[in-house]
């Protein structure tokens, strides 16, 4: 009889202290860094930006660090194959967690295998703050490296 009711308070106290803790835990699970949809829309304004200076239609996509859509437009006219061209990137970046040249720079080297469905494109890049990452940024509708550029300055407005 002593020994149970030494048992349940002891899961009585350890119960406490899980409820005691909850909430501190639930606060270091949101304070791991994100991108936020207005610092999305910023960085995406400024790819546009880019983009519509040196002539090029883009689409573009910003995903959190899980892969799931933060912030997607195109631009008038660009086709619905170059969104999802750039879902595609992004999607590499984040199930490779390397931007697309690397990625495919590693795949030629033999060092990973390659991504089922995976395009050997360039303009999808990695996002990181502070060391980790927070998502992945992709355009799609010019050559590679013009996508990239449009990316980058999108990822300077942001600070990126």
């Amino acid at each position: 009889m002593k020994f149970q009711r030494l048992t349940g308070i002891a899961i009585a106290l350890l119960a406490l202290t899980v409820i005691l803790n909850l909430p501190q835990a639930q606060a270091q699970e949101t304070a791991a860094p994100r991108i936020t949809n207005e610092e999305a829309k910023t960085a995406v304004d400024a790819a546009e930006a880019e983009a519509r200076s040196n002539g090029w239609n883009l689409a573009f996509v910003i995903t959190d660090a899980e892969g799931t859509p933060v912030y997607v437009r195109r631009m008038d006219g660009v086709p619905t194959r170059n969104y999802n061209i750039a879902m595609n990137k992004v999607n590499t970046v984040i199930t490779s967690g390397m931007d697309t040249p690397d990625y495919v720079a590693a795949v030629d080297a033999g060092q990973i295998d390659e991504i089922e469905g995976a395009l050997p494109y360039d303009g999808g890049l990695i996002l990181r703050r502070g060391g980790q990452v927070v998502g992945a940024f992709s355009a799609s509708g010019a050559r590679g490296n013009e996508d990239a550029q449009a990316v980058r300055a999108g990822m300077a407005a942001i600070g990126l």
